[in-house]
C-alpha cells in the first residue's frame, strides 16, 4: 500500500510541473510581444539585455537616444548592407539564408551567420547574448512579430540605439562620439563603412585601428552603401 501511494504522489507532481513550464514558457513568449507594443510611440526608448546587466553589475554605460533622421545616411545605408542586405524586403527572417546554413550544417560545413537585423533587434531587447539553438529559435518567432508590430524606420532606429559599438558603448550617437567626437548626423562614409564592420565583434574590431581583414570588409561595405538605393526605400520613400 505505501509504494501504491508514493506512486500517486509522484504522478500528482508531474502535472504541477508540466503547468509551470508552460506558463514560463507563456512569459517568455507573451512578455516580449507586450513590450514590443509598448516599444512602437517614437518617444519610447528602449534598452538592451545587456545594458540592464551593466546596471545590475555596477559597471554603467554610455548611450544617447538618436532619432533615425538625426542619423547619418551613410550609417544607415553601411549597416544595412554589412548585416542584413535584403531588409527592406523580408518579413523579419531571412528564410533563404537560414536554409542555406541548414544544408550547409547537415553537409558538415561550418555554419554561418543568417541573422537579420530583426533577429539581432529582439535578441539585444529580450534575449541573451550567448550562443545556443534556443536562443535562435526564439529569435524567429520574436523578429516576425517585431516586424508586424514595427515599421522598417522604427525597427533600424531601435537596433541603432541599443545596437553595442564598443564595450559599455551603446547606440550609434555615443559609438560616434567616442570614436571619432561627432554626432551620429555628421558621420563621413568612410567612418560609417568601419562602424558598420565593427558591428559584429566590438570587443575585437576597433574602427580607428582597423586590421587588414577591416580594411578590406570596410571599402567593400562602402561600394555597397553607395550603390543601395533600391535596398532602402522602405526606410527613406
Amino acid at each position: 500500500m505505501a509504494k501504491k501511494k508514493r506512486k500517486r504522489r509522484k504522478g500528482a507532481r508531474s502535472p504541477y510541473w508540466r503547468r509551470l513550464a508552460i506558463r514560463a514558457l507563456l512569459v517568455i513568449v507573451l512578455a516580449p510581444l507586450a513590450l514590443m507594443l509598448l516599444y512602437k510611440p517614437p518617444f519610447v526608448h528602449p534598452v538592451s539585455t545587456v545594458m540592464l546587466r551593466d546596471l545590475v553589475l555596477l559597471r554603467g554605460y554610455q548611450r544617447q537616444w538618436v532619432e533615425f533622421d538625426a542619423i547619418a545616411p551613410a550609417l544607415v545605408q553601411s549597416v544595412l548592407m554589412s548585416e542584413d542586405g535584403k531588409f527592406c524586403f523580408h518579413h523579419g527572417v531571412d528564410w533563404s539564408a537560414i536554409n542555406l546554413v541548414i544544408d550547409e550544417a547537415l553537409e558538415g560545413e561550418r555554419p554561418r551567420g543568417a541573422s537579420t537585423i530583426p533577429m539581432q533587434t529582439v535578441k539585444n531587447l529580450f534575449l541573451w547574448s550567448s550562443r545556443s539553438y534556443v536562443r535562435k529559435v526564439l529569435e524567429v518567432p520574436l523578429a516576425i512579430a517585431a516586424d508586424a508590430i514595427w515599421s522598417k524606420r522604427r525597427l533600424m532606429e531601435i537596433y541603432l540605439n541599443v545596437a553595442e559599438w564598443a564595450p559599455g558603448v551603446y547606440g550609434i550617437e555615443a559609438a560616434a562620439q567616442y570614436y571619432y567626437n561627432v554626432s551620429a548626423a555628421r558621420l563621413t562614409r568612410r567612418q560609417a563603412a568601419y562602424l558598420a564592420v565593427t558591428l559584429p565583434n566590438p570587443y575585437l574590431r576597433h574602427p580607428r585601428k582597423p586590421s587588414r581583414g577591416m580594411v578590406r570588409l570596410a571599402a567593400l561595405v562602402e561600394r555597397r552603401s553607395q550603390q543601395s538605393g533600391a535596398y532602402i526605400k522602405c526606410l527613406y520613400d
